[in-house]
């Protein structure tokens, strides 16, 4: 099990960072070798929403579908995901403070079959993949008008 805790401070409107942060089909644009990312469900937006994101990791084409388990409005969203070959769930948090937003991240995965022979590499590269792309997060926010 890879257990990987994030933060980062954004010059930017915790309500404006949280809506971006909670609709998933922006994760391609801050989240390196996510390809794609699309909600399958309809209605409001909270537990129980669904999506099915697209990445490439290591050369291989993963698909994953997601399910929303927790949501506070403009605070929290946490989802696991419901399909694929890594058990993966997140969860994404802001708060408001002096200099701006702080997002927190918590992503828990379990590498399966080959990749768990390889989960101590794995896992570092995992951890430095996430800080780089909540450090492009960041970057992308701040640069937006």
């Amino acid at each position: 099990m890879t257990k990987v805790e994030v933060s980062v401070i954004i010059n930017r409107p915790a309500v404006e960072v949280f809506g971006f942060i909670s609709n998933f089909e922006n994760n391609p644009r801050w989240q390196s070798g996510v390809q794609e990312a699309t909600i399958t469900s309809e209605g409001p937006f909270g537990v129980g929403t669904t999506y099915t994101q697209v990445a490439k990791f290591l050369g291989q084409r993963i698909e994953t579908d997601f399910e929303v388990i927790e949501y506070e409005p403009d605070r929290k969203v946490k989802a696991r995901s419901t399909s694929g070959s890594f058990p993966i769930q997140f969860m994404r948090m802001v708060e408001p403070i002096e200099a701006g937003t702080k997002v927190s991240a918590v992503i828990e995965g379990e590498a399966g079959g080959f990749f768990k022979l390889a989960e101590p590499i794995l896992s570092r590269m995992t951890r430095r993949q996430i800080e780089a792309d909540y450090a492009n997060l960041r970057d992308l926010l701040e640069a937006e008008d």
